[in-house]
């Protein structure tokens, strides 16, 4: 069976090297449309902040391909699908047949359209391209971009408050550059915050020397003549409440108005797409079942995943059906856990955290402490977690996380699930009480257990663990808790001697 895998990014990266890991014949080719090798996308901000490299986010070295025996094409995007003769055209004008297609191309950023308001003060119009100045921030490409621009200007505007609008501000900022994060929602990170959690959060960005303002309607991008004459951003226009506009001068503007699933290559090819690409549990698409599609893109029970976690388990399932290892394996849906933590900023948050006190059928638990930038939520229903911020002070994720995730009965002293300790009881996350069953790393579903097996094993440090079990290389919220463990085992293995 020759496979075909379009997307060579975290979820197509991850699902050939799962497919050599359990079948080391089977012809696999990959096309991707960056020309780099796989990177960590999630890394992306730490990368604008100068705190990584572009080579310290690379996922798969590109000497592994040549040793498994793998066809990769970097940099050479697939153009056309023909399912009738199962063939693959690409830019560089071959034609690969397949036998199994996978469709991991992930999704694209959204680009409004932002009128563009011209040097000569002409009247606004929408145009397909972006002046100098302002830029996406998605790719690796892109976030190169923004560092070389950000070498030369004062001023940045982020449009757009969600995680990856935070992120690029934490990246501006950390570059020494003024910055203004502008949000048309009424808080920021509304779909992981409540709005007094976007509150917390706006002091903190504050305290960090990012600005936000709310309920920003951006109407126009201003422009001035470049050296070149071409037009060069100056800053955005704001649409207010009262009917006024107000300009918000920037050097450079970041667009980070959330994504799209990469559907057009399906869509020509004739699948059924709604939001994503409609898949059933075995990854297939409900249209064809010869072409699978994983990741960002595909739409699974209604729901499109854009997290890493949801997207490594799909690649999991599926390599466990192709390479036929594990017959009955389905996916089924995942927990969507979102993580952010950067240089003073943690958070962790989960499940349904829109409800208050006055919602009807759950028991809100909350805490607040704004000059710290700590804010501390959970929600309660039947007994059950159902939903989680924890903002600032993170120390009991991984007890949260742990429950929400096995919807586990929930200790009878509520205060312990916002502050370990209380009652004497440690929290989860200390070794000596976290069970071996207690998952780690969720972006890789890595337990407490596993961790132990790799150091009875040998796995003496966090990166050997780490290269074993590929636990922290997702989003890196674990990275303090699997080098605790570590080091909590080298204490007993010293105390046992």
């Amino acid at each position: 069976m020759s496979i075909v895998v379009v997307g060579n990014g975290m979820a197509g990266s991850r699902l050939v090297t799962e497919l050599r890991a359990r079948d080391r014949k089977v012809p696999i080719t990959v096309f991707g449309a960056e020309p780099q090798r796989p990177y960590n996308r999630i890394l992306l901000s730490n990368v604008l902040a100068g705190s990584a490299r572009p080579d310290h986010i690379g996922l798969v070295d590109p000497a592994w391909y040549e040793r498994q025996e793998v066809d990769v094409r970097a940099g050479v995007p697939v153009v056309s699908i023909d399912r009738r003769a199962r063939l693959v055209s690409a830019a560089d004008g071959s034609v690969t047949p397949y036998e199994t297609l996978v469709l991991a191309t992930g999704s694209t950023a959204f680009i409004p359209p932002i009128p563009v308001r011209h040097p000569d003060g002409g009247e606004a119009s929408a145009v397909d391209g972006l002046p100098a100045g302002a830029l996406a921030f998605r790719t690796l490409e892109d976030c190169q971009e923004i560092i070389e621009m950000a070498r030369t200007v004062r001023r940045a505007v982020v449009v757009g408050g969600g995680l990856l609008g935070i992120e690029a501000a934490r990246g501006l900022v950390g570059r020494g550059l003024e910055v203004t994060v502008l949000h048309l929602a009424g808080h920021l990170m509304e779909r992981q915050l409540d709005p007094e959690g976007g509150r917390v959060l706006a002091r903190t960005l504050a305290r960090l020397g990012i600005g936000s303002r709310l309920n920003a309607a951006v109407c126009a991008l201003g422009t001035v003549p470049g050296a070149d004459g071409a037009p060069v951003v100056c800053g955005v226009e704001l649409a207010l409440p009262d009917g006024g506009r107000e300009f918000v001068e920037a050097d450079l503007v970041v667009l980070s108005c959330g994504v799209r699933p990469e559907v057009s290559l399906a869509r020509e090819a004739g699948l059924a797409v709604g939001r994503g690409i409609l898949v059933d549990d075995e990854l297939r698409s409900v249209t064809d079942p010869d072409v699978r599609a994983i990741g960002e893109c595909c739409e699974h029970r209604d729901e499109v995943y854009g997290l890493v976690a949801p997207a490594w388990q799909q690649a999991e399932v599926l390599a466990d059906l192709l390479a036929g290892t594990e017959p009955a394996a389905r996916f089924t849906g995942a927990r969507q856990i979102t993580r952010l933590k950067a240089a003073s900023i943690e958070l962790a948050s989960m499940g349904e955290t829109h409800h208050d006190d006055e919602a009807e059928g759950v028991e809100v638990l909350q805490f607040a402490d704004s000059s710290r930038g700590t804010y501390k939520k959970v929600v309660i229903r039947d007994g059950r977690l159902v939903g989680a911020i924890l903002l600032g002070d993170t120390s009991t994720a991984g007890t949260l996380t742990q429950l929400y995730d096995r919807a586990a009965a929930l200790p009878s002293e509520r205060l312990s699930l916002l502050f370990g300790g209380i009652g004497g009881a440690e929290p989860a996350g200390t070794p000596l009480r976290m069970p071996d069953a207690a998952t780690v790393c969720h972006c890789n579903n890595v337990t407490k257990g596993r961790i132990r097996a790799c150091w009875q094993e040998g796995a003496r440090t966090a990166a050997d663990v780490a290269e074993r079990t590929r636990a922290g290389t997702g989003c890196g919220s674990c990275r303090s808790a699997l080098e605790g463990i570590v080091s909590w085992l080298g204490e007993q293995e010293s105390v046992d001697a």
